[in-house]
């Protein structure tokens, strides 16, 4: 902690599928100055996981969820039930893993018709329902360039449906999602655009993957392999200068306006 990481996500893939989660949960909130621990999951498994997550100390969750048609659902999870999604959802909400956030990329003559009917969960919902630009990782580099819905579009969409948007309250550089609310909604929508509208000046993530190597930004190649070192035997010293080297090394900016793009790993190898 002394290095300023208070923040922990777990994500994947599917963090939910493995073994021993709420043990892992638990070993990362009893370390000393961890603030919170939060988790991004498809919720498929949150009905049987949910209560011994939340007694672990997880503390909230992101919910993928990019559309609400059982067909286009079942396609694109491979036999996927919506269903179970919101099952997840009320079992996250009955034991306090809040507030949900609801994460969908939007992608042209994919999802993005169905823009406003997602953002209608928030109508009767405490929810935020977060739209995020498609990011040109590796094996999505053409439809990326093809089928980007800038936020600005989807934002417009959703005026054109409800009516005016109104700017939430933003204190947070680091947070990614600008929010806004629907007349008379409970919940919030929130725009994520990495590409059109980037908020590199005010993140400070970082990605430990799971072979051991951190990820200084999302959208480029460049990482800082840990393994050898824990492999090694490496001290506690050595591990904090490594790491530091790593946050100095963190980019400005992502690039992709330079036609940096990003290479050799997708998304579920890096972890969203």
């Amino acid at each position: 902690m002394e290095l300023g990481f208070r923040k922990f996500r777990l994500t994947g893939g599917e963090p939910t599928v493995r073994p021993n989660l709420p043990e892992f949960v638990r070993a990362i909130k009893a370390i000393p100055g961890v603030e919170e621990v939060a988790m991004t999951t498809n919720a498929i498994l949150l009905p049987k996981l949910a209560a011994p997550l939340a007694a672990a100390g997880l503390d909230r969750l992101n919910i993928s969820i990019d559309t609400l048609d059982p067909d286009r659902f079942r396609r694109i999870t491979r036999g996927g039930d919506i269903r179970k999604v919101f099952d997840g959802i009320r079992a996250a909400e009955a034991h306090g893993l809040a507030p949900i956030k609801l994460n969908a990329v939007v992608v042209r003559g994919f999802n993005d018709h169905e823009v406003g009917d997602l953002a209608a969960l928030t109508l009767a919902h405490p929810w935020q329902m977060r739209y995020i630009e498609i990011m040109p990782l590796d094996g999505v580099f053409d439809v990326a360039q093809q089928r980007l819905v800038p936020s600005e579009e989807t934002r417009q969409s959703l005026r054109d449906r409800f009516g005016d948007l109104t700017p939430e309250p933003f204190d947070n550089p680091a947070d990614p999602a600008r929010p806004y609310r629907l007349p008379g909604a409970k919940g919030t929508v929130g725009f994520i655009s990495s590409v059109t509208e980037n908020f590199c000046a005010g993140c400070n993530r970082m990605r430990l993957t799971s072979e051991g190597k951190l990820r200084l930004c999302l959208l480029r190649a460049d990482e800082l392999d840990l393994r050898p070192l824990l492999r090694n035997g490496a001290s506690d010293a050595a591990l904090r200068a490594a790491l530091r080297e790593g946050v100095w090394r963190k980019p400005w900016g992502h690039g992709l306006q330079d036609g940096v793009l990003p290479v050799g790993r997708g998304m579920s190898q890096i972890g969203g």
